[in-house]
């Protein structure tokens, strides 16, 4: 038995040993997510992992450390806040020098120029610090003395960073203008850079229409947040990362200081900004979380997390500042747990790179192999199939574009390729459309002249009509009479009995249909719900419960206001009353899906045309089958809403008191039963 358990092991082993390595979710401490096509997170491979902890360089230690850059030689810089100075070391945990002790006061930003300068912004110095590698104190920078600046706006520097023209950014604590520049040759004062806008809420609107200034001035001010921290890459693009609500987490701003990043952070406390050597965007959120983006501002990964007290590699206490080295390794601060956590790509990531390196420098054909193994690695990874997808449209491979832009959900390119296989089909094709046109055009023609001679049309009817009784069906086909004449056929419908229940439920199956078909079928970048995603239940309760809701609150209403359309007559007239909806909306479903973003203004357009009209009918048919005045309709409409929104709460107030019920008599079973084991 011992040799048999023996010869098993060794089997599995040699399996193991001869399978083919894939990368596979890392045994670590945290998740790493990517983002789908929708938006939503989904968990992929370990992007990073920890390769080295720094906890101090040599017997230095750093206290409560604020900032850190890495430099050209590889040295990490760290604005050793606790200890007022700067600690320069190596990844190894060698110490090369400190400086600035004596002279710093609690230094929270740093950053290295490119002409090899270290600025530190002090903010208890209220300075900006300029040294040289070596630690030389070179510059100083205070308060702008310029008009310009204002008298009431503070300079409490926090972070700093400088560009190829030499022109010094400066982030001030509490000052809301904007990122201060100044001119790093002469010190002065340049203006007010990109600063955050105020969001107006609808409230906020109300108030200032309504209040007057002396009740104005009492309210607190809207003033915009000021920026958490700066960065600066190669390009001299500015990148500021904001906290605060209803103000954009991350941007990428160019030399008018306009956001040209598309691109938001879910981190509600960004802290740090970093340039990779892709021009991918390293965030980093106060809690632990890193964010990677590409440039153009689509998520990679998201990967960290706080720790619990149990001291895991990989979690943070806190973040303070991130640096990414020429590897590509990512070195995060935690100035709780006074350590540099340093993070190596994995294979996948390294994969990911590798492919997006090859897109973004033209070589599209070479980039499709790595994003197709990246693919096969994790086929939930959209961002893969959207570069793939990229890859085949700038080869003019159009239907696989079209298929790889599906798979990522990326609406936009999928436009953009369709527009290309559609217009390719049109010119193989047109020449048969014009076949037809002209045999329907002959036949027509044909049909015409032998009714015209022979009244065919009208003898089949008169025949049909003696031979059988289709009530049902005349009473399906009167809508159409609601186009032409909607006055008329309401009074038929309530004085001459032109349609029935039967009919009216038969159209209101048609309705759900047709409401199910837009939801789940019309063309896939003018469809509003996920691929693949069905709640046909929900969709049955949700569609009746509400018609029930607005037919019984509109009768119930117009009951109560003397109006004289039976239940029978609203019931039925309500329904008949989307007659617009029922005969061009089918045709609107299947043109979606035959249209690109091009011409979605003609969707649109149509549609509103269909809502309005089915509007116009639904308020003639109120004041017809009520026999109300236009003042009397408008009140009525007013009042069912009303009565709509009474009785949504009302049922949502029952609902919450049946939930809490329910709740009460389970804990009070689990009470007994537990009470029951413990006699």
């Amino acid at each position: 038995m011992k040799k048999i358990k023996k010869k098993i092991v060794v089997l599995l082993t040699l399996l193991c040993l001869l399978l083919p390595f894939e990368p596979a979710l890392a045994n670590t401490a945290y998740k790493t997510f990517t983002e789908d096509g929708y938006g939503q997170y989904v968990e992929t491979q370990t992007a990073y992992t920890v390769r080295e902890t720094i906890v101090k360089f040599d017997e230095e230690l750093f206290l409560q450390a604020a900032d850190m850059k890495i430099g050209k030689d590889g040295n990490i810089y760290i604005a050793d806040t606790g200890n007022k100075r700067i600690l320069v070391g190596k990844s190894d945990g060698t110490l090369v020098r400190t400086f600035g002790e004596g002279v710093l006061q609690k230094p929270t930003g740093i950053f290295l120029s490119h002409d090899d300068k270290v600025y530190v912004a002090d903010e208890v110095a209220t300075k900006v610090f300029v040294f040289s590698l070596e630690g030389e104190l070179l510059q100083e920078f205070e308060r702008p003395e310029s008009i310009l600046f204002g008298e009431k706006a503070t300079f409490v520097p926090e972070k700093v960073a400088v560009d190829k023209r030499d022109n010094v950014y400066v982030i001030s604590r509490g000052n809301s203008n904007g990122i201060i520049q100044i001119n790093a040759n002469n010190g002065e004062f340049i203006g007010y850079f990109a600063p955050n806008q105020t969001v107006v809420t609808p409230l906020t609107a109300f108030r200032k229409a309504i209040f007057t200034e002396e009740q104005l001035s009492k309210m607190i001010d809207s003033v915009p947040a000021t920026a958490k921290n700066l960065n600066i890459d190669e390009k001299g693009l500015v990148y500021a990362v904001s906290q605060g609500e209803r103000v954009e987490g991350i941007r990428k701003l160019n030399v008018a200081g306009k956001n040209i990043l598309d691109a938001a952070v879910y981190d509600d406390f960004p802290v740090s900004v970093e340039i990779g050597s892709l021009e991918n965007i390293f965030v980093a959120g106060e809690n632990g979380f890193i964010y990677e983006y590409t440039s153009e501002g689509n998520l990679l990964f998201v990967f960290g997390g706080q720790d619990d007290g149990r001291q895991r590699v990989g979690l943070f206490s806190k973040i303070s500042a991130i640096a990414v080295d020429q590897n590509n390794q990512i070195y995060a601060l935690d100035p709780e747990k006074n350590q540099i956590q340093i993070f190596q790509p994995t294979e996948f990531a390294n994969l990911v790179h590798q492919s997006l390196e090859l897109y973004q420098n033209g070589d599209y054909d070479a980039s499709k192999e790595p994003w197709q193994e990246v693919i096969r690695l994790n086929g939930l990874f959209d961002f893969a199939h959207l570069g793939l997808g990229e890859a085949y449209f700038k080869e003019e491979n159009y239907n696989l574009s079209l298929d790889s832009f599906r798979q990522a959900k990326y609406k936009e390119g999928y436009s953009d390729a369709f527009w290309e296989v559609r217009n390719k089909w049109m010119r193989e094709n047109v020449i048969y459309f014009i076949y037809i046109l002209i045999a329907w055009f002959i036949l027509a023609k044909i049909l015409g002249w032998l009714n015209r001679k022979y009244e065919w049309k009208k003898q089949v009817r008169n025949r049909v009509n003696e031979k059988y009784e289709f009530k049902f069906i005349k009473n399906v086909l009167f809508i159409k009479n609601l186009i032409r004449h909607p006055i008329d056929s309401y009074y038929s419908i309530q004085h001459e009995n032109k349609a029935s229940y039967g009919s009216a439920i038969f159209w209101l199956g048609i309705l759900f249909v047709l409401f199910v078909a837009e939801k789940y079928y019309s063309g896939f970048i003018f469809r509003y719900v996920r691929e693949g995603e069905f709640s046909l239940g929900m969709d049955f309760v949700g569609f009746f419960f509400l018609f029930l809701l607005v037919i019984v609150s509109h009768y119930l209403i117009c009951t109560i206001n003397d109006g004289e359309g039976k239940f029978k007559h609203v019931f039925i007239s309500f329904i008949y009353a989307f007659a617009p909806f029922f005969i061009f909306k089918p045709f609107l479903i299947i043109l979606s899906n035959f249209l690109t973003f091009n011409e979605a203004y003609l969707l649109n357009l149509a549609n509103f045309i269909i809502y309005v009209w089915v509007g116009i009918l639904l308020f003639v048919m109120i004041k017809e089958i009520n026999d109300y005045t236009i003042r009397d309709t408008i009140k009525i409409i007013f009042l069912t809403l009303f009565m709509i929104l009474i009785a949504v709460l009302l049922l949502f107030i029952v609902y919450v008191l049946v939930l809490q019920m329910i709740q009460f008599v389970v804990s009070l079973v689990n009470e007994g039963v537990y009470r029951f084991e413990n006699r």
